[in-house]
């Protein structure tokens, strides 16, 4: 299996240095001296790594054969091509390549299907799932443990434990919703009962109205209500 490890950017110096933009989570690997790489276009490799070094935060490769800025600079926007077995897996044991993470299945515990995994974002802070629901909306999961309790590549199913409102938030909108709803039903039990008081004292001939008896109107619209809701190549 061919996957994109890097984009050659551009030239740095005049020894035939380039920048390179990484796409790999192992440059150490996959980017080394010794390295040979497909490229895209065709006719711009293969490409054998002679030497790499990072300056100012950024990787900087050098290939044999190029010796000199205008060399470099041609094979700016140059994509660098790495052969993978797509039985291999990352060092640690949980990790997982892009690409045995795309098409996965992904369920709740109980089975329930919850869609197909299309892509898979790279966030500083974590990496998401992009999940495709059967009705053809997408949904984000995070993939940390505490949601994506299982990753079975033998079955290509995820399994994963969300908390509320993550992958519905409809759902959560709804509950919200009721529970708006008992509470004005639960003031509306009350006032009545206000004004049956205030009705027995009338009958018994007191000359008082009960404080708060007016009818007093609740939003139906379940206003404040709020869901959340939001999952590589």
């Amino acid at each position: 299996m061919q996957l994109v490890v890097a984009r050659i950017g551009r030239a740095h110096g005049i020894k035939g240095e380039v920048t390179v933009e990484v796409r790999t989570d192992e440059p150490e690997l996959r980017l080394a001296p010794g390295a040979v790489l497909a490229t895209d276009p065709a006719a711009a490799g293969p490409l054998t790594i002679a030497a790499g070094r990072v300056h100012s935060g950024r990787l900087l490769l050098r290939f044999e054969g190029v010796r000199d800025r205008n060399a470099a600079e041609a094979l700016r926007n140059t994509l660098l091509i790495a052969d993978v077995d797509p039985d291999e897996r990352p060092e640690e044991p949980d990790e997982y390549y892009d690409h045995q993470l795309i098409d996965l299945d992904v369920v709740l515990a109980d089975g329930t299907e919850v869609g197909r995994i299309t892509e898979i974002s790279h966030l500083p802070s974590q990496d998401l799932f992009i999940v495709e629901r059967p009705d053809g909306s997408e949904v984000m999961i995070p993939f940390v443990e505490e949601i994506v309790t299982e990753v079975d590549l033998a079955t290509q199913r995820a399994v994963v434990s969300p908390p509320p409102g993550l992958i519905d938030d409809r759902a959560e909108v709804a509950s919200a919703r009721e529970a708006e709803a008992d509470q004005a039903t639960g003031e509306g039990a009350a006032t009545g009962g206000r004004a049956e008081a205030a009705a027995e004292e009338r009958a018994a001939g007191g000359a008082g109205t009960a404080p708060g008896a007016a009818t007093r109107e609740e939003p139906e619209d379940g206003s404040g209500a709020t869901g959340t809701g939001e999952g590589e190549r």
